[in-house]
């Protein structure tokens, strides 16, 4: 998302390709070969500045997962934002991601957000065309719930085999979704009870995204938390950047981080997350948890 300069409309330059470059440079070099997009990303420049890459490096489309996400519809003027998955809005968006992204094939289609208003049968007629093209591979979803992923398989031919949601250790109600049954505190959570368990039922690969929780327990923060993870990089010879991340990969839902700073040195501090197993024993995965919440667990 931090791909190809502002949030306008005004083209990308020189220098925003090279921010790109450096960033995806970074990322092959820490071991990361899929890389996860959306068409409305800095207003479709994202796509653009990563496909003008594609274009430039022979052999690179070849080595990578390339994913993306439709479905959501910027505010313009007068114009609310909204969302829009039906049938025809879903192919015009997946062939204006593969023009900016200047492939053929899109590995992983997610459905970017769920749309009060979509018809699964048009939402199945869809990904059949594009699966029967040959233009998407696999399809998935973003932000949706165990009941509305059951919904929308009930009419799709193909399964949905990703759900990305927001999960970091500062947003952990996915976690507590499932403890503070009973507790008072539980509905406040807004995480949909039962997700990460039907999706690992289902053989649904649970993507998390804002992974890096946006510095708040790195860069310099200091917190108790932030303090505790610079404390376990020190000591298992690592980074805060893979303590955040080990503690997602720790969970046995297998959690898989969407890392999505463009920072090159912040990519490169994440090596350990792919090259490493998670290096935290139970009681540390609890320290790193409570310290977050800020009070002790019920």
């Amino acid at each position: 998302m931090g791909l190809g300069g502002g949030w306008d409309r005004q083209r990308w330059t020189a220098a925003d390709l090279d921010h790109a470059e450096a960033a995806v440079e970074a990322a092959l070099e820490a071991g990361i070969t899929a890389f996860d997009h959306a068409d409305i990303y800095r207003h479709g420049k994202s796509e653009e500045v990563f496909g003008e890459i594609l274009a430039r490096s022979s052999g690179l489309r070849e080595r990578i997962l390339v994913q993306t996400k439709c479905g959501i519809t910027l505010p313009d003027g007068d114009r609310v934002g909204s969302y829009d998955l039906s049938g025809r809005t879903i192919l015009r968006r997946v062939e204006e991601s593969l023009t900016r992204l200047r492939t053929d094939v899109i590995d992983v289609l997610l459905l970017h957000r769920p749309d009060p208003l979509a018809h699964p049968e048009q939402i199945a007629e869809a990904f059949r065309t594009l699966h029967g093209q040959g233009t998407v591979r696999q399809f998935g979803v973003s932000n949706m719930s165990a009941a509305q992923i059951a919904f929308l398989q009930k009419h799709l031919d193909v399964p949905l085999v990703v759900d990305q949601l927001e999960m970091s250790l500062a947003r952990h109600e996915w976690v507590e979704s499932g403890v503070l049954l009973n507790i008072p505190d539980g509905a406040a959570g807004g995480f949909p009870h039962g997700t990460v368990e039907h999706c690992v039922t289902h053989g649904i690969q649970v993507q998390a995204w804002g992974a890096l929780a946006r510095g708040r327990f790195t860069s310099g923060a200091d917190s108790p938390a932030a303090r505790l993870v610079t404390d376990l990089a020190l000591r298992k010879g690592t980074t805060p950047e893979t303590v955040l991340l080990w503690w997602l990969q720790r969970h046995p839902a297998a959690v898989v981080p969407v890392v999505g700073t463009t920072r090159p040195g912040r990519i490169l501090a994440c090596r350990d997350a792919v090259h490493r197993a998670p290096d935290l024993s139970r009681e540390e995965w609890y320290e790193l948890w409570v310290a977050a919440r800020g009070a002790p667990l019920p």
